[in-house]
Formats: C-alpha cells, sequence, structure tokens
C-alpha cells in the first residue's frame, strides 16, 4: 500500500485513513474520483472495502489476479474484492472463527456482481474433491435461478436484486466448500403488479415467454409476446438491450438442472398463473356485483393452480366475514383488483421462499462423511442487501430496506469499534473513547415494544373495525408526537411542514430525513393466504399453503413484525462471527462507464456512513504496521538499520523513528506493530525513501556491474582453464587408446602362436596367460582339505602347478591338525583304524563311519571294583555263546589297557590279557560275531570266547588298537573255527538272509544268518 503514497496527487491514498483532512466530505469524494478516473475502483476505509460500479469489464478478475492476492497480506498490494475475499477465508482457517463479508449499496452500485466475485474467487482457490466440485457448481449455479426470480431491470440497474440474500459457505477442515444456506429477505412482491415507468417485472416472465419451446407456452396458454399481459406492460419496457432472455432462459434451466431440480412442471405453472391472474378483468353483473368477464383465464388459473374453478371465481369476488356467524359478502370493483393483485403477490412470494428453501436442500451438506470433517466445518456467511434508499414517494418496502440498515450500521459501529479497541489493547496501546452518533435511538423508534412503530402498526391492524391508514397516522402522532426524530405535516414547524404531505411521516435516520407515505400501509399487513389456494394440487403450492392456515383462529403476524423477527435472526447470527464490510457505490444513474456524478455520489457517502465510519477509524492511529514489514520498507533511511538489523525488531523501529525525527505525540510502540498518528508523518517518511531510491539504484547499480565483471572474468578464466583440461584428458585419452591398441595386437599375436616356444611373438601371452592362472588360484584356491579342484594350468606351469597343489594340500592339512581337539583326534586315529580293517571287508562298514565311537556304553553299574574302574578304557554290552551247546548269556566286555575281561552280574567270569590274545575273527556280513582267539594250552584260559555285539567294528576296532593287533583282525566270509578244548574246534557258519537268526547246526555248527547290505 505504501508504494503509492508517492503517486497519491494524482491517484489519491488507498485508504481514506490516511487523509490528511478526513473530517471533509469534499476531500473524501475527491480521493474517490481520482481513483476513479484512474480506473482504480477499489479503496479501503481500514479494513473496509469501497467498491465504486465502473459500468464496464476491467481486467482485473482472472485467474491470475486471484493467484495474486491468495495468501497475501491484506495491505500488501492494492485494494481489491479478492483481498478482502482472502483475507476473511486466511482468518476462517486460522483462527477457526466463522466470518462474513457484509456487502450493500443502492440498486445499480455492484453488490450482486461483488457477490459473485466473491464465490468465485472461492471455487477457484480452494481444494476441491469430485464432491466438493459439485457443491462448488451448486453454489455458483444457485445465482442465476435467484436472479432470473427475485431480479429486475429498474431505472437505475438492468439487474437490480429485488430481495435481500444472507448466504452462508460451508468449508471443511482442508478449507474445501461442503454446503451452503440461502436466507432470502423482504421480496419486492409489489413489482409483480405493478411497476415504474422504464422498469420491468421479475426478468422469468420475459425469459420464459422469449426462450420457452412453442408446445410449452402452448400448453401454459401462453404467447410470445409480452405487451398482450397486464402485468408485464406497466413499465412500457418489454425489452432491454443489455438483456438477452432468451439466451438467460437456457442459463436458468441449465442452472436447475445442475442443482437437481426436478418440479418445473408446477414451477412453470405458478408462473404462467400469475400472468393469467394479471389478466383477470372485472365488471359488473345485472344486480351490480362484480363478477369475472374473462372466463378464459379462469379455466387458465384453475387448471394451473390446481383448484376448483367456480371456488376460485368465489375467492375473487367474494370476502368471508366472521362476526356472530360466518357471513360471505360481495366485493367492490376495487376491491376485487385488491384481492387478485394480493393473490398474485402471495403465490409468486410464496413460491419463491419455497424456490430459495429448494436450493438449501440442494446445497445442504450430506452427513455422510466422517466426523471430525463435520466437527471441524467453518462458514463465510455473504450479506447482500439493499442500502438506505431515499425516493421521491417512498413506501413501506423503502421504510423495512432503511430500518434494516439502521440496523447494520448500528452494528457495523459497535462491531467496528469493538475491534479497534481490541486491537489497542493487544498492542498494549492505551485506548481513548470515541464519541460516535449512536443510533440506537431511532433502532428504538422502530422496534420498541408497545411504543414503537411496528408496534402501534400491529395494534392498528387487530383494532375492530375498518382501520384505516389516516387513523394509523393519527396514532403515530399521539404515541411518538415528542420523540426527535419523528415528524409528520401536523407536528411539523412551517418551514419543514411543506415538505411533508398529509399522509406522510418523516423519520430522521443516520443518513439523512426520509418521508414515508402511509397509503396501502395497513392493506400491505394482511399476510393470510387465500383459503382455496391452500386446496391446490400443485406440489409447489401445497407446500407453500399450509390448509391450517384455513381453519386457525389465530390471526398471523404482519408483514413488518415478520421483518422485525426476521431481521433480529440476522443481527444475532451477524454478531456470531467475524465480520468484513463491502461498500457499493454507483457513480452515475445513466450507468455510463467513466461519468463520476459527484452529487450523486455524495448522496451515497452520506446513506452508507462512509464518514461515520472514517471518523471512528480516525479517532485515534491513522496507521499501523507490523514491525517487520515498516522495517523492510524503511530501513534504508538510516544507518543504524540498513543494510540489515540484526537485534530485536522492536529496537530496529526504535531506532528508525529516531533517526527519522518523530516526535513522541507521532507515534506509538506496541508489542508487535508500530502506530503513527498523523498521515502526514507517514507522508514525509514515504518522500524520504522515495528521494533515497536514486541513491539506492545507483549502489545496487554499482554492485551488481561489479558482479557482472567479476562473472565474466571467472567465465574467461574458467574457460581457458577448461580448454587446458580438456587438452590434457584428450592427450590422456589419446594415449590409453594407443597403449590399448598395442596391448590387443600383443595378445592376439601371442594366441597364434601360442604353441611355439617362447619368443617375441608370445611372451606377453604366455605371461598373461601365468598371470591369469595364478589370480584365479589366488581368487579360488581349494577350501578344505576334501576339495580337491585345481584349476588346469596353462602347458608351461604344469609342474609348478603339482608342486603348488601338494603345497596347499599340505598347508590345509598342517593348519587342520593344528586346529583339531585331542578328543577329535582320538576319534580320527581310531576311524583310520576301522578303515584299515574292515573297509571293503564287512558290509556294515559303511553304516558305522558317521556315527562316532564313544569312550564306554556302560554305566558305573555294571563296573566291578573302584579298582577295575580306575583302569577301564572301554566297556560294552555283549553276548557269549557257550562253547558247549552255544547257549547265549548276557555279559559285559570291559577293556582295559593291558588285558579284557568278561563280567556277569559284577562277576569276574573270564579275563584275557592282550599278551595272550593270538587273534581276533569276524564276518563279513551284517552280524555281530566276533571270536577272540587264545592259546589252548594256556591253563589260566578257557579257550577262544564267542560274543556277539551290537557295536562289533567299534569293539574290535578299541580292542585291536590296545591290544596293538591291528595286523591279528581276521574277515572270514563263509564260516570261522574256534578252539573248544584241546584238540577240539567248533565252526560258526555264516549265511545271508532277510533277517539276523542264530541257531545250532545238525553238525554241532552254529549257524548264522544275517542280511547282507553290500552284495560283492
Amino acid at each position: 500500500m505504501e508504494s503509492t503514497l508517492t503517486a497519491r496527487d494524482r491517484v489519491g491514498v488507498q485508504d481514506f485513513v490516511l487523509l490528511e483532512n478526513y473530517t471533509s466530505e469534499a476531500a473524501f469524494i475527491e480521493n474517490l474520483r481520482r481513483r476513479f478516473g484512474e480506473k482504480l475502483i477499489y479503496t479501503y476505509i481500514g479494513s473496509v472495502l469501497v467498491s465504486v460500479n465502473p459500468y464496464k469489464d476491467l481486467e482485473i478478475y482472472s485467474k491470475a489476479h486471484m493467484e495474486r492476492y491468495r495468501g497475501v497480506s491484506f495491505y500488501e498490494i492494492s485494494p481489491h474484492i479478492y483481498a478482502v475475499s482472502d483475507n476473511t477465508y486466511r482468518a476462517m482457517r486460522t483462527e477457526r472463527r466463522d466470518q462474513c463479508i457484509l456487502i450493500s449499496g443502492e440498486s445499480g452500485a455492484g453488490k450482486t456482481e461483488a457477490s459473485k466475485k466473491i464465490l468465485q474467487y472461492y471455487a477457484t482457490t480452494c481444494p476441491v474433491t469430485d464432491h466438493m466440485s459439485t457443491i462448488r457448481d451448486r453454489l455458483l449455479q444457485s445465482n442465476p435461478v435467484l436472479e432470473a426470480f427475485g431480479n429486475a431491470k429498474t431505472l437505475r440497474n438492468d439487474n437490480s436484486s429485488r430481495f435481500g440474500k444472507y448466504m452462508d459457505v460451508q468449508f471443511d477442515f482442508r478449507g474445501a466448500p461442503i454446503g451452503g444456506h440461502i436466507l432470502n429477505y423482504l421480496l419486492e412482491k409489489s413489482r409483480v403488479v405493478h411497476q415504474n415507468h422504464g422498469e420491468r417485472n421479475f426478468h422469468i416472465f420475459y425469459q420464459l415467454l422469449e426462450g420457452g419451446e412453442q408446445d410449452q407456452l402452448s400448453k401454459l396458454g401462453l404467447e410470445r409476446n409480452a405487451q398482450k399481459y397486464h402485468y408485464l406492460v406497466k413499465g412500457c419496457c418489454p425489452r432491454v438491450s443489455s438483456i438477452n432472455d432468451k439466451s438467460d432462459w437456457k442459463t436458468v434451466r441449465k442452472a436447475l438442472t445442475v442443482i437437481g431440480f426436478h418440479e418445473e412442471e408446477d414451477l412453470l405453472n405458478i408462473i404462467a398463473s400469475v400472468l393469467h391472474l394479471g389478466n383477470t378483468q372485472f365488471g359488473e353483473g345485472e344486480d351490480g356485483e362484480t363478477q369475472i368477464t374473462t372466463e378464459p383465464q379462469l379455466t387458465y388459473l384453475s387448471k394451473l393452480l390446481g383448484v376448483d374453478g367456480p371456488a376460485l371465481r368465489e375467492a375473487l369476488t367474494h370476502k368471508k366475514l366472521t362476526a356472530k356467524g360466518e357471513e360471505v359478502s360481495p366485493l367492490s370493483f376495487e376491491q376485487a383488483v385488491a384481492a387478485r393483485d394480493a393473490l398474485a403477490k402471495a403465490v409468486y412470494g410464496r413460491a419463491f421462499t419455497w424456490l430459495v428453501a429448494k436450493i438449501n436442500q440442494s446445497l445442504a451438506f450430506k452427513v455422510s462423511h466422517t466426523s471430525i470433517m463435520i466437527g471441524s466445518s467453518s462458514v463465510i456467511g455473504l450479506l447482500d442487501i439493499y442500502g438506505f434508499e431515499v425516493f421521491q414517494h417512498n413506501s413501506f418496502e423503502q421504510f423495512c430496506i432503511n430500518y434494516c440498515n439502521e440496523k447494520l450500521q448500528q452494528l457495523f459501529i459497535k462491531l467496528t469499534l469493538k475491534s479497534e479497541q481490541e486491537e489497542y489493547e493487544a498492542e498494549g496501546i492505551t485506548w481513548e473513547p470515541v464519541k460516535y452518533f449512536d443510533n440506537k435511538i431511532i433502532c428504538d423508534l422502530v422496534e420498541e415494544k408497545h411504543k414503537g412503530f411496528i408496534s402501534i402498526l400491529d395494534e392498528e391492524c387487530l383494532r375492530p373495525g375498518e382501520p384505516s391508514d389516516i387513523s394509523f397516522l393519527e396514532k403515530l402522532e399521539d404515541t411518538l408526537g415528542g420523540h426527535a426524530h419523528f415528524v409528520t405535516h401536523k407536528l411539523a414547524n412551517g418551514k419543514t411542514r411543506k415538505a411533508v404531505g398529509r399522509e406522510e411521516f418523516r423519520l430522521i435516520h443516520y443518513a439523512g430525513e426520509v418521508n414515508y407515505t402511509v397509503n396501502g400501509e395497513l392493506a400491505n399487513q394482511s399476510v393470510n393466504s387465500t383459503a382455496v389456494i391452500c386446496q391446490s394440487d400443485n406440489q409447489i403450492l401445497s407446500q407453500c399453503f399450509n390448509r391450517e392456515e384455513v381453519t386457525t383462529q389465530k390471526r398471523p403476524e404482519t408483514a413488518a413484525t415478520q421483518f422485525k423477527n426476521s431481521l433480529a435472526k440476522l443481527i444475532e447470527i451477524l454478531m456470531s462471527k467475524e465480520p468484513s464490510y463491502v461498500r457499493c457505490i454507483k457513480p452515475n444513474d445513466a450507468k455510463q462507464s467513466g461519468r463520476f456524478d459527484e452529487a450523486l455520489v455524495r448522496h451515497q457517502v452520506k446513506y452508507l456512513g462512509l464518514m461515520e465510519n472514517l471518523r471512528v477509524r480516525r479517532a485515534g492511529f491513522a496507521y499501523r504496521r507490523r514491525y517487520e514489514a515498516f522495517l523492510q520498507r524503511y530501513k534504508s533511511l538510516c544507518p543504524g538499520t540498513w543494510p540489515n538489523w540484526q537485534g530485536r525488531l522492536a529496537d530496529g523501529v526504535a531506532t528508525l523513528v529516531q533517526h527519522l525525527g518523530y516526535k513522541p505525540e507521532e507515534y506509538k510502540l506496541g508489542k508487535t506493530k508500530i502506530f503513527i498518528r498523523f498521515p502526514k508523518t507517514l507522508f514525509t517518511t514515504e518522500d524520504a525513501l522515495e528521494a533515497r531510491r536514486p541513491a539506492l539504484a545507483l549502489t545496487l547499480q554499482t554492485s551488481w556491474r561489479g558482479y557482472r565483471e567479476r562473472a565474466k572474468y571467472h567465465r574467461i578464466r574458467n574457460a581457458v582453464i577448461q580448454s587446458a583440461w580438456r587438452g590434457m584428458k584428450s592427450r590422456r585419452k589419446a594415449r590409453r587408446r594407443r597403449h590399448a591398441a598395442e596391448i590387443i595386437r600383443k595378445f592376439i599375436k601371442g594366441f597364434i602362436y601360442r604353441h611355439y616356444e617362447r619368443c617375441p611373438e608370445n611372451e606377453y601371452f604366455l605371461d598373461h596367460q601365468r598371470f591369469s592362472f595364478l589370480m584365479t588360484l589366488v581368487r579360488n584356491p581349494p577350501k578344505s582339505v576334501l576339495d580337491k579342484s585345481w584349476p588346469v594350468p596353462p602347458p608351461s606351469l604344469t609342474e609348478a602347478s603339482e608342486h603348488l597343489c601338494r603345497l596347499c594340500m599340505q598347508n590345509m592339512m598342517r593348519a587342520y591338525c593344528r586346529r583339531i581337539q585331542p578328543e577329535w583326534k582320538k576319534q580320527m586315529e581310531q576311524k583310520v583304524v576301522a578303515s584299515q580293517i574292515f573297509q571293503d571287508q564287512k558290509d556294515s562298514y559303511p553304516q558305522s563311519v558317521p556315527k562316532l565311537f564313544v569312550a564306554s556304553r556302560l554305566g558305573r553299574a555294571h563296573t566291578l571294583t573302584d579298582t577295575l574302574t580306575r583302569r577301564l578304557v572301554y566297556g560294552v554290552a555283549v553276548t557269549k555263546y557257550d562253547r558247549r551247546g552255544y547257549k547265549a548269556r548276557p555279559r559285559q566286555l570291559l577293556l582295559t589297557s593291558s588285558f579284557a575281561v568278561l563280567v556277569a552280574e559284577a562277576k569276574l567270569k573270564q579275563r584275557i590279557d592282550y599278551a595272550a590274545l593270538r587273534s581276533i575273527s569276524v564276518s563279513s556280513l551284517t552280524d555281530g560275531f566276533m571270536v577272540l582267539h587264545v592259546p589252548s594250552e594256556d591253563n589260566k584260559q578257557k579257550s577262544d570266547v564267542v560274543l556277539q555285539c551290537d557295536h562289533v567294528i567299534e569293539v574290535v576296532t578299541k580292542l585291536a588298537t590296545m591290544a596293538d593287533k591291528k595286523n591279528k583282525v581276521n574277515i572270514s566270509q563263509d564260516s570261522i573255527k574256534f578252539a573248544v578244548a584241546r584238540g577240539k574246534e567248533g565252526v560258526i557258519d555264516f549265511t545271508s538272509g532277510p533277517e539276523l537268526k542264530v541257531a545250532k547246526g545238525k553238525k554241532g555248527h552254529l549257524l548264522v544268518t544275517a542280511p547282507q547290505l553290500n552284495p560283492r
């Protein structure tokens, strides 16, 4: 904002708060005129946006402009409707508080366009999903429908909103629009039956006649000529050059489809019925009673409204009186016309209210998402309502509009002062009370119970008999005669009496004096619908007119009371939200671009209360800005803060203002902001910055030129270095290529001469072969002593390869032997002995190889004595066969270091000294038999011993090792002979069979049958 202050003499100031003579209305309007002349239609009054209608399209509403204002501080760039929209949206997201934007102004000032721009901004910049895209489209498409049914061409505006509208847009926790709701206020129903010269009825009538299909019009009984309808010819303006009714009809039909509207036929019937009501004519019968003279119209009306024809005729020509009984009284011609017009207004007015409710159903947030989303939703409200109106003849509708503006002005002043006071207190600045005109006295004059204007109006309507407008005026004079803001012709002094008619009263509003006529005031209060419409078959009318209205004895509220109650609810809604304001001004009545009517603008400035708003805003400090923004902009004016301030921001700002010579009464330092009281102080600072800019520009240019030249030098130097470096890399690459080519040439030639004796042609290839063989051996040597893999050597290294293989195996064997444990060594030694004795000799040997030999297979319980136990080396359970009869007896064979013993039940049965052991015999089958041969002449021995054991290979190996009889182990295939006694011998015959069997043969031989696992 500060950047335009230097051009303030040409384009004015962007914020009226910065006006030097802020109390001057002329200075205010002159600032508006300057900005309007420069096509700057937006100006601030603090946070309030003043908008002047340019009456032409300006290139300031593109998507690029939306992005420019998105997420930017409110005062950082020029005023715009997008700035207000974005500031409101960000406040809703960050503070999690509902917001509202109040748009007000005269007809033609651009209120409707402003609300459209706000909705378009949210539709474009907010995040959106498929579901939310539907809601966004419905929000945007609700405008054409509401404009068709609620807008009309007036003398001041070709698309004037003839109703007040408040729209809530609901956002979820992500800031995406998810729903909406619309409240409508004070539809100008009188326009349905009457328009001033140069004005039109509501757009929808002309759109239907111009754009409707011929079959559709014929069904409705309509012709494509607006001049034939009484309600459309009073303004003498059926066509407008700026309006294309046929195209607008297509837009409305499309919008109804997007909204999800399904009752189109019933709605068109209502529109057509209003036109037929206007063409319904009355005349006098033979007896002087009033009767309908246009029967075709009555036929169409009964069909379109879905009511009984005779009942409708009765309702239009008679009225019911309820006194001592129900009586039917005929209406006069004037009363019948008034009843017809009242019916038309009631039908259209209630249909419009129903249409708004239907749109609300379409926009309603469907509770089908997560509860988090529901609980985290926020709302931005848009209030588009009439501004203060003063016409030559002001009716009840102007009274309601101006009463509404009184309430909004009261709310506006209170909230503005509250916002100012909260900001001052938050920054620690002393708040000084501001004197302002409190229009509460005027609001009380209208709405006070029992003594206010509306209460008197209600009382007059309830009075028995036929109330009149004059009696109502007299009642006002009696009750409000002493009020300073109420004047009538009777109560006025001589000078004022000339300006107030006998059927008028004057209210002195905050914006000025307005004369209101009381003609038709009481008639406008009747809100009783015609009873016949309550019986309608039309789906829309059956919802609009409740049948209970016919039977209830309770008198309905007057229109004034209904408006007061709805306005009270609106004020309550606005008080619950954080408000923003847009004040719209039209520059001329001719709707010409570039024309600025000063008198008309002054009139609107007064009625909008802009001077009062400015005075309240300027009661304290004219300018305020956060420390970082102020210091960033003006730091170049002080050597202590330029180019960067390193300390606290508050200290930096204090240093800056002290250097600039600010006086203590000219500013205050808050907690986060600086407050400047007079615009002149800011202007002086801005002028100093403008004067400082050439020096800053020179400094920047000097620095830039120096940087540019240094960069140029570095580029040249780098280019030279890079050229030398590239040359060196190229030479290295060429050398590598030549070397590679030479190596490849040698390799190919060596491969050709590889079978020749070593010579210059093959020496490189042979050396490469040797090197490759040795590297292969280094990378993949044998992993263990059992790994017999070895790479194939080249012919020249065959002998060397054998030596290397042998050395490698020796090294691995030594390493293996060093790592082996004593127990494992003993195990291996025994396995080697077993291999020497039994390998390829006994069938059960292969199964015994993986099984480890154990130290003993007996427990301590089987030993004979402690002495024997200490000497015991190995023990195993065996079966001993007697020499005579071959009876099997269980025994334990115990081996010591010098002898073996057989033990039975801890008794020593036989001892065999190793020195006396001649040999050991076993069979080649899988049986466990073994024979220990001892000398027969030895008296100490009992001849040879026949034993059977499950671990025969283990037992024989250990016994042969300890007795040193490794070479005395005999393995027999068929039979084993053994000594039974001196000179006698026995025989054990071995045969193969399916299973192990031991039996005594016929010849006294011992027969052993064992399965042969490895047949030879």
